[in-house]
């Protein structure tokens, strides 16, 4: 070999050795960065007119665990829409109370009914007939309260959608343009790690509101599919839509064109649900909150309010009224309509003819609502009358069972615990699976200890090469004293 040769070779292991420390360094600064995969320089020897030539970086190699990656993308899904739905439940359940809440429906409907038995233990006293009415006021402000709590947490739900739909809009967008990057730098022979670091980053992002899965082209790029097929990106982005409902109330529904769906390129994405088959995520989580889990809360409410209605409209309870006569609850001062449910609880009201802030005569409520005069004092028939209204078992609401009043409080109550319930233990195991996946992940990560073993051997291989040229330039400089 000549001398020439010799410092050739050993100002190429100079360069590599350079490039593998500001890899090893990159790789010990990231080792705590998400989306960051571990680089490694892969080298090869340089041929020179048919001799060797030194050494070369031939190309820098990512190391991720895709199946890893795949299955930690689902468990983020997973894990999104599940905290999502468990924190609307949360809240739904301390705003309509728990079952020892003093203020949920079954406490108002139990403090109506202890004014009622005080009232009838003295019915000449006006001030325990006002008190039973108040009470009853009560009940029907409590219903109408937990009507806008749930309708608030439908509207919330309506704009997390469209949230969503920005964020994977943008997203989509980012990953197309970072595909279009990666192809040009790879056409230059640039590394493009930075950037595919960048790309996972944002898929990571879409990863949480739709299930995702990346399809890796040849060229570098990503495709990517929802895990029940839907396109989000192919080589263009798809793009999504979304209208979202400042001011939703009960009677409206997706079903009833009320509310909006999605839409993918400018095309409803799913007649029947709005959602197609992006469901999975926190965008499937919203969907399912504003259109089947509140609306089911809703329903229980309406059931509620239209029981109590019936109950004190039923002429057999009340017998100075006739049938189709307003009780003392009324559907905003009708009687109630079984073909007008939706949102009942959010408009039931004091009959005026009782409530004393719109002119009404508490005493009407031991008199009777029909009463033309005013009866006995001492006669407690009508308060008690009521009383066993309200412990007897109906089913005034197609489909529903048989209940007392406060039976069917304690069932819809209950029916709100158990819900918030279930999404608890399964958030529970979702997390306890994503922290699994996490920590595999990160297991797979950089291993600082690993990577200063290889920063010495670096090292010395620099210090090796740096001495071939010392030597070098020692015999050179021999000859030219010769």
């Amino acid at each position: 070999m000549s001398i020439s040769g010799a410092l050739s070779n050993a100002l190429s292991g100079l360069a590599t050795t350079s490039r593998m420390a500001d890899i090893v360094s990159s790789n010990l600064s990231n080792a705590l960065t998400d989306g960051y995969g571990r680089r490694q320089a892969e080298l090869a020897s340089s041929q020179l007119g048919g001799a060797g030539g030194g050494v070369r970086i031939e190309g820098i190699t990512r190391f991720v665990d895709a199946g890893l990656l795949a299955d930690r993308r689902l468990a983020d899904a997973a894990l999104t829409g599940q905290e999502r739905g468990a924190s609307t439940l949360n809240r739904l359940e301390q705003s309509i109370g728990g079952p020892e809440d003093a203020a949920n429906l079954g406490m108002r409907l139990a403090a109506f009914e202890r004014a009622l038995i005080s009232a009838a233990s003295d019915p000449a006293s006006e001030t325990r007939l006002a008190s039973a009415v108040t009470r009853l006021g009560d009940v029907a402000e409590t219903l109408r309260e937990n009507t806008r709590a749930v309708q608030t947490l439908r509207q919330e739900a309506d704009a997390s959608i469209a949230r969503d739909i920005d964020v994977l809009n943008t997203a989509l967008l980012q990953v197309e343009g970072l595909n279009r990057d990666i192809v040009r730098l790879n056409a230059t022979g640039t590394d493009t790690s930075s950037l595919v670091d960048a790309r996972q980053r944002v898929i990571d992002q879409i990863a949480e509101i739709v299930p995702v899965r990346e399809m890796t082209r040849d060229n570098g790029t990503v495709g990517l599919l929802t895990t029940s097929g839907t396109t989000l990106l192919d080589s263009k982005a798809a793009q999504f839509s979304f209208d979202q409902t400042p001011t939703i109330t009960a009677d409206m529904t997706f079903a009833s064109g009320a509310l909006s769906g999605i839409m993918i390129d400018g095309e409803p994405i799913s007649p029947t649900n709005g959602i197609g088959r992006l469901d999975g995520g926190s965008l499937g989580a919203a969907f399912s909150m504003r259109d089947a889990t509140l609306v089911e809360t809703q329903v229980g409410l309406d059931e509620i309010a239209a029981d109590l209605v019936a109950r004190f409209q039923d002429p057999a309870n009340d017998s100075t009224i006739i049938a189709g006569d307003p009780g003392l609850l009324t559907d905003e001062g009708g009687a109630l309509d079984l073909a007008d449910l939706d949102g009942l609880a959010g408009r039931i009201s004091l009959n005026a003819a009782i409530d004393p802030f719109q002119g009404g005569n508490a005493t009407l409520i031991r008199d009777g609502l029909g009463a033309v005069a005013a009866g006995p004092t001492g006669d407690p028939g009508q308060l008690n009358n009521w009383i066993a209204a309200l412990g007897a078992a109906r089913a005034d609401t197609p489909n529903s069972a048989s209940r007392s009043a406060a039976g069917r409080m304690a069932d819809f109550t209950a029916q709100v615990g158990s819900t918030r319930l279930r999404a608890e233990e399964q958030l529970s195991f979702t997390t306890a699976r994503w922290d699994t996946l996490r920590e595999a992940e990160l297991a797979n990560g950089v291993d600082t200890d690993v990577e200063l073993q290889n920063l010495l051997r670096i090292e010395q291989a620099y210090a090796a090469n740096a001495k071939v040229i010392q030597t070098v330039d020692f015999m050179m400089q021999r000859l030219m004293e010769l």
